[in-house]
Formats: C-alpha cells, structure tokens, sequence
C-alpha cells in the first residue's frame, strides 16, 4: 500500500522539482543510489522497471527507503499495462510513471489513489490525462518537444503540469529553458545518475550532484 497520498506525491514534485530516474539489477547498488540521491536533497526516485524480476527489486528498494530514509517517495515507472501496475502498487508504489497515456492504468491508480503520470505528446492526450484525473503530465520524450511546446501549452492551458522526462539535464542552461516555459518539474535519469557514476560507485559525487542540480532548480524559481 502506498504510503503518500496523490496529493502528497504532487506536492513534493512540485517542492523539490526533480524526480531522479533510475534502474540496476544490483539490488545493493541501487540502495547506495537511492541513499546518495536522498543525502543529496532528493525526496523522490522513480525506479524504472525494465529488467527482468524488476519488481523483486523495487520490493528490496522501497522496503530499504521506508526504514531507512524517512521522506523518501518510491514511484515506478517504464509501466505498460495495468497488471503491473496493480503489482507494483500491492508493493508499496507512491505513484505510476508511464511512457504513454493509458486508460486502463488511469482507472487502476484510481481505485487505489494512486498518482498516476502518463506520457503524453499533444494537447488531445493532455486534455484527456486531466479527465482521467491526472495531476501532473509527462511530457515523453521531452527532447522531441522541447521547452517550446511546454510555453505553447501553458498559454491556453496554465493549469496544466507538467514533467519532461528526457532531454533534460543537469546543465543550468536547460533547466532554464524547461522551468522559464513552465513546467512543475524534471524528470532525470542518465544525465544525473550516470553510467560513468555507476560504474565506479562514485556515491559522493552523485550526492554532490543531485544536491547541485536541485540548487540550481531552485535559484532559477526563485529569481
């Protein structure tokens, strides 16, 4: 059972700004990850289930953040039918990140007030996301789009919020353009978490650099 409400999810998305992105099949890697990312500043993790008996290690994840690292808000993402959906939520999932809008994982969240994301490319798709009760939409793959898309958007629509996942950096440059359009926050995944940082287990300077990147977002919000 999720312990954050919907509401809850939004709102630390929103605080913070950044939703790391990350998946390994080392189950002891991926707490040194989580523990870095969270000393770091960051108070979600979007673990990306891609690989197989991924579930086993989003349980061993989430059990380690609710002991360990109070705050700390487990979602799973890279989710494609609402089977596993159901799944990740009986595991304790805060919320369901998709790489398209998918109805039946909308109505699955639902029942279980759940926050659900779903990947949407055009206005049709956002409109009918905000139907289904989504609070905040991702845009995939943000480098298709671009901030550009985001402002176009925000115009007629300045309700809408948005995360961008893909094409987004640590780069002070892009997290401009992405927050000046107007989006509620980042999704970020090998940009942040690297492969170089994995490969040496280099956990210092990946707490560095979240704590830098969530910096930087918050000086270009508030100034």
């Amino acid at each position: 059972m999720a312990k954050y409400s919907r509401i809850e999810v939004a709102n630390t998305m929103n605080a913070t700004g950044m939703v790391p992105l990350f998946y390994h099949p080392d189950i002891e890697l991926g707490k040194k990850v989580l523990k870095a990312c969270y000393e770091g500043g960051a108070r979600l993790m979007e673990f990306t289930a891609r690989g197989d008996f991924a579930f086993e290690v989003f349980s061993e994840l989430n059990k380690y953040a609710l002991e360990e690292l109070d705050g700390m808000v487990m979602g799973v993402g890279s989710i494609t039918d609402s089977a596993a959906a159901s799944l990740f939520i009986q595991m304790g999932a805060n919320f369901i990140v998709t790489p398209s809008l998918r109805e039946d994982i909308a109505l699955t969240c639902n029942r279980r007030k759940v926050m659900y994301s779903p990947g949407c490319g055009s206005l049709t798709e956002i409109n009918r996301a905000e139907e289904l009760g989504v609070e905040i939409i991702k845009l995939f793959p943000g480098s298709t789009y671009g901030p550009g898309f985001v402002k176009a958007i925000k115009g007629p629509q300045p309700w809408t919020s948005i995360m961008p996942t893909g094409g987004v950096s640590t780069e002070e440059s892009n997290l401009r353009a992405w927050f000046d359009a107007g989006v509620t926050c980042v999704g970020m995944g090998s940009k942040l978490i690297s492969k170089d940082i994995l490969a040496s287990k280099d956990f210092e300077g990946l707490k560095s650099k979240v704590k830098e990147t969530l910096g930087l977002i918050d000086n270009i919000r508030n100034n």
